[in-house]
Parts: C-alpha cells; structure tokens; sequence
C-alpha cells in the first residue's frame, strides 16, 4: 500500500505541497487501520462546460485511487462562483454565467463523473454546491404569486421573507447531508478575510502581471475569486469536519495555496495541495480543451474514442499513457525507451494507447470492436458499422440533419467544414462544396477525420 501512495502523490503530478507530511502519514495510518477519520479531499470544479474529457479524467482518476485508500471526495460544484469566472488561463475577462445554465451543466456533470469515481457510496462521495454558503435569503427570487407553507394550513407569499427563509432553510445541502449548523458566508466575513490578504499576494499571480504588462484591464472580481476558492476550503471544512487536501491541475494551484492561507488565518489545519500535470490536447501543443475541439470526451462513442486517440502526434504519447492510463510507470519508461531505439513502431504503441484508453471508459470488448472498426475504416478506407443514422425528406439541408444529429456544433463550424473541403460523399468519392447542399438521394458523408453519417431518404 505504501508504493501505491508513494505512486498516487507523484504520477504525473506537478507539484504536492504538504510540508508537515501531514497528508501522507494519514494515508499511511489509514492504510494500517490506525486512522478512523474521514480523510477530505476537495475537489472544486467550475459547472461552466458539461462535458468530462480525458483532461479532466486525469484528476478523476486520481481521486478513484484516493477513493481506494479510503478517502471521501468531495465533489464541490462552483455554481456560485462560475457566475464570476475563474480568470485561470485566460487571457481576457470571461462572461457571466446564467443560473440556469450552470444547474443544467452541473448535473450533467455529476451524472459523468459516475463513470469514473464512487458516486454512490456516502462514504466515499458527496458533492455540495458553494452557492450554499455564499447565497443569502434575499437573493432568492420565486415566481410572482407562489405561495409557501409555513406549517400546516399556513401559507405566505412566496416572496415575502418568510417564504423565502423557508425555501432558503429547505434547500440548504448541508442540512441534507447531516450538519444542522448551516454556516454562511456574510460581507463581514469576506472582509475579514480580505484583511488578512495583501493586495500583493494577489496581483503577484503571473497571468495578472501579464495583463498588467500589455495594459489590459484586470478587474476587482476576478482577483476576488482566488479568494472565494479558499473560503470554499473552510466552508468544506466546517461542514465535513476537515479539508485535508485540494486537488486540481497545474493551473490551479495558486488558488489552491491561498485556501491554505485562509485555513491557517481561520484557525484550521492548512489542507495539503496536489496539483496534476495538464494533458496536451489530441493537436499535441495546446492544452486538451472543448473551445479548442481538440478533446477526447468521456462520453464518446467506442469507435470516435479510439480515432480520436490514434489522431495524436507520437510525441505526446508518452505523456497520454502517463496521465490517461493505468500503465505502470516503469513500463511507460520502458516503451518510450524502446520507441526511440526503433525497437517498437509508434503505431503500434499507439494501437495499445487507444485501446487501453477505449477499454477504461467503455470495456475490453467494446475496445476491441473499436480497433476492428479503426482498422477497416481508416486503414482499409471503409466506413464504421456503427455511423450516426438519420432519415430525410428530399430537399432537407444536410446541415440541418448534421446539426440534429450533434455532428457539428453550429452552422458556422458546418460553413468552415465545407470550406476546408472536410465533408466527402463517401459513395460518390467527391468533396461537398455547397454549404446549403440539400439531400436528392440516400448518401454516406465523412466530416472531418472520424465523423460519419449515413442519410437515408423518406
């Protein structure tokens, strides 16, 4: 158990910051039956995008090895402050985020991260949104005319204080998971925390001075978030009873080092910090990213999964079986070593990588259809059984159809397709040149390198 934690806080982690060795010896204890305390690991994530890919798996696989040693993920959800947006590796002031929009996001989320961590054992998992520490009773807003019960025969407006105090006493997440003294977080409360953070502290951060350096504007609330994310640690805290480590990428780890500083300014034990290596997008330079359309989803089809993985430059393989494999690291070692000597040829290192990954998510029979299916379609140029399938009266637009089916992402995505010359006709062998090209007979399209679809005629 000892080289799994030793494995766990060094595999492809960036940097961990646990100066008292506090962190490690409670996994040691656990491991030998000496700790019966629920060990916290914070988990914070910004609901802003939906989707899981293989970049944020690499944290989430993390934290299923934590779950296996014993320890409680908490899943927080930033439904409160996505509404501000973490300025972490942006270059430009992000929008505001509508409420609505965040709780579709966060559920779609959580009912991903099922696919990887233990969501169904309390003892292992628990997720709590910090809209309930940084709300008050008067920022809720219910529909004109809605009426609450108060007790039994009793009703006020919805909108009067006492019907508000009521919905807001009854949604309240930390009653639900069991802590009766509901904490909240008050201007006074920020502004005492505010007095014990200098302003230098934070505009030290590097992506601040690079604004400052090209005169871009950098706003109030965005160096404010930092701190909001540390106040999450002693909210966690409070509720669970400790918040022994944040775990997040690389990008994350200043905000990370500040909720220690505003557990040690609160009187609690500094939670440790565990930053994890950023995964390279399947384009091999930038960081693996939904914007970027250069992301392997978790949600992926069997087949797209597998393209998707064999699409990535051979230079970065190495890292994908670090960061998105359960390969051992002496072996990871071992294959880039006998890559670089020609002993191994990287195709078939990368048919290996594809199917490791494919059978993570999806299954060793699924995977290996998927390499049948890889093998067929882009090495013999035929196409996957399992294409998208739709039916279309003469005269619809194909963008329409390939818009309905999810394949593209918008009609402007569709326009530049086309104009790259990216979408074939596979039976007639020709490209499609028309952006508005309505459907005249049954047709097979490839769009891009891995998407097809088969359009079949009322």
């Amino acid at each position: 158990m000892e080289r799994d934690i030793e494995e766990a806080l060094s595999r492809g982690v960036g940097e961990f910051i646990d100066p008292e060795g506090s962190f490690k010896e409670k996994l040691l204890k656990k491991a030998r039956g000496e700790y019966d305390k629920d060990i916290i690991i914070k988990f914070g994530v910004d609901p802003t995008c939906p989707d899981i890919h293989l970049g944020h798996a690499v944290v989430f696989r993390r934290l299923r090895q934590f779950q296996e040693m014993g320890c409680k993920v908490i899943f927080l959800v930033g439904d409160f402050t996505a509404q501000i947006g973490d300025p972490t590796g942006k270059s430009k002031v992000r929008p505001e985020v509508d409420l609505k929009e965040v709780a579709d996001n966060m559920k779609t989320f959580i009912d991903q991260v099922g696919k990887i961590l233990r969501t169904d054992d309390p003892k292992l998992f628990s997720w709590i949104d910090n809209a309930d520490w940084f709300t008050a009773v008067t920022d809720l807003a219910l529909p004109k005319g809605s009426e609450v019960e108060i007790v039994p025969g009793t009703k006020v407006s919805g909108n009067s204080f006492l019907g508000k105090a009521k919905i807001f006493d009854d949604s309240r997440m930390q009653k639900k998971i069991g802590n009766n003294n509901v904490i909240g977080i008050t201007l006074s409360t920020f502004l005492w925390t505010l007095k014990h953070i200098t302003h230098s502290r934070l505009v030290a951060r590097d992506m601040f001075q690079e604004r400052i350096k090209k005169g871009e504007e950098l706003y109030m609330h965005e160096m404010m978030y930092p701190v909001l994310q540390g106040i999450d640690s002693y909210a966690i805290a409070s509720i669970y009873g400790s918040c022994d480590m944040e775990i997040g990428g690389t990008d994350q780890t200043f905000n990370m080092l500040v909720g220690r500083d505003v557990m040690k300014m609160s009187n609690l034990p500094e939670q440790a910090v565990l930053s994890m290596s950023i995964l390279t997008g399947t384009d091999g330079v930038e960081k693996m990213s939904k914007s970027l359309d250069n992301y392997i989803a978790i949600t992926d089809k069997p087949s797209e999964m597998f393209g998707k993985v064999m699409s990535i430059p051979d230079s970065v393989m190495g890292t994908y079986f670090a960061l998105a494999t359960y390969t051992p690291t002496d072996e990871v070692k071992d294959i880039e070593s006998k890559i670089s000597s020609g002993k191994l040829h990287p195709k078939e290192v990368k048919l290996r990588l594809a199917r490791e990954i494919t059978t993570i998510y999806h299954g060793e029979t699924l995977a290996k259809e998927a390499e049948a299916d890889f093998t067929e379609t882009f090495s013999n140029k035929g196409v996957p059984e399992d294409m998208t399938t739709a039916k279309a009266s003469v005269g619809t637009k194909i963008v329409d159809i390939v818009m309905a089916e999810k394949l593209v992402e918008s009609k402007t995505e569709w326009r530049r397709l086309v104009e790259e010359k990216a979408v074939r006709w596979v039976e007639k062998d020709e490209v499609i040149e028309a952006p508005d090209k309505e459907v005249v007979e049954p047709m097979t399209l490839k769009i891009g390198k891995r998407r097809f679809i088969k359009i079949e005629v009322l």
